[in-house]
């Protein structure tokens, strides 16, 4: 028998070849795929998430267009820690409590699939009240300065003009606030409300544009907390286009990238 048969040709053996390496090549880049996906999930649950804002109930401090970087070891965790909320555990673990003027990304209270951000206004055990556009802490009134006039131009039809103030909270924590008017129906006058235990009240800045405590969102349990924003990551106003290049650069509110969140 000839020797010649028993050797294969270079075709046949790249034949041979070429389905097995392809079939390892596809598992190398589904192992790739899933890695990633698993160290973006641990990095979403346990170290930071972005979010986006989305409404004007933040103004001065967040604005429509801005993105954030929320930190999620700040108060420890609760199943709405991570992805859809997975009920691994009942409460917090590992839980360091808000301070006051924290601002802090929640879930919700009445829907859960909904994430919501406002400052912390009420500790447990505080009694929070709104008479006449002025705030109550505790039956004190809550210092505030006025500093000039706001105007939000972007995101919106029709210019909209504010009172802007510095507002001191009882720890001296300072951060900038709008009123349209102190005598804005439901929310310039409200009830006294009492924070229950593991629960807070919330406020946004632009006081009188905003869902919150004093209306539908009620006191959040601590439970519900997802994290404390940090810092904005970028920003863009409503100036430009995804169609036109052209205009990328002046969308984006360059002197709002990377800045701290208080």
């Amino acid at each position: 028998m000839s020797a010649k048969k028993n050797v294969k040709s270079k075709d046949e053996a790249l034949a041979q070849l070429e389905p097995t390496s392809g079939k390892k090549e596809f598992v190398d880049n589904l192992k790739t795929v899933f890695w990633a996906v698993v160290i973006a999930l641990i990095i979403r649950s346990f170290w930071l998430e972005p979010f986006r804002i989305p409404s004007g109930s933040m103004y001065p401090t967040l604005r429509v267009g801005d993105y954030l970087f929320v930190t999620k070891y700040t108060y420890g965790y609760s199943r709405y820690s991570f992805p859809a909320g997975l009920p691994l555990f009942d409460g917090r673990i590992w839980y360091d409590a808000p301070q006051r003027g924290d601002v802090v990304v929640f879930k919700f209270p009445q829907n859960t699939h909904t994430d919501f951000i406002k400052r912390i206004i009420g500790l447990p055990g505080d009694k929070v009240q709104v008479k006449k556009g002025r705030l109550y802490i505790n039956e004190k009134p809550v210092e505030r300065e006025e500093n000039g006039r706001y105007i939000i131009d972007e995101y919106v039809s029709i210019p909209e003009f504010y009172h802007q103030y510095t507002e001191t909270l009882p720890e001296g924590k300072k951060h900038d606030i709008l009123e349209f008017s102190d005598n804005e129906r439901i929310v310039d006058n409200t009830d006294e409300f009492v924070v229950p235990d593991d629960a807070f009240f919330v406020m946004g800045d632009n006081r009188d544009r905003s869902d919150d405590s004093r209306i539908s969102v009620g006191f959040v349990p601590k439970e519900n907390l997802v994290g404390k924003a940090k810092f904005i990551f970028f920003s863009h106003n409503d100036k430009g286009s995804i169609l036109k290049p052209w205009t990328w650069g002046t969308a984006i509110r360059w002197n709002r990238l990377f800045r701290r969140i208080d």
